[in-house]
């Protein structure tokens, strides 16, 4: 186990639930980031809209790591991304800390939470 990581994913669940005052999963998490790499500010989305905005989270933060690149905006503004990677194979527990590792890069690298507190 990488105590250190766990160490930065802790607090970066500290620091998202004090802002949005509650406990937070994954996929909203996820959720917050697609809005925020949506960047059309808070409303009320559809539920398809939501899944989408799940899948523009994960294109963003797996953007880094090389899998996924901007494409282009739609007439609506939306993001869309082209996979130029094949994602690999990872079993359940993996592939949420893949995705936990990314999410603390994305937070850490955007700057939007301070792990430095």
């Amino acid at each position: 186990m990488d105590f250190e990581f766990e160490i930065r994913w802790k607090e970066t669940i500290a620091q998202l639930e004090k802002i949005f005052g509650g406990a937070l999963e994954l996929e909203g998490i996820l959720f917050l980031i697609g809005v925020q790499a949506l960047g059309q500010g808070t409303r009320k989305f559809k539920k398809d809209e939501k899944l989408d905005l799940i899948h523009i989270a994960i294109c963003t933060i797996l953007t880094p790591y090389g899998y996924y690149e901007f494409s282009h905006y739609d007439t609506d503004k939306w993001p869309h991304f082209e996979n130029v990677k094949k994602l690999p194979f990872l079993n359940d527990n993996d592939q949420k800390l893949f995705m936990r590792r990314a999410i603390v890069d994305y937070f850490e690298k955007e700057n939007i939470i301070d792990l430095q507190e």
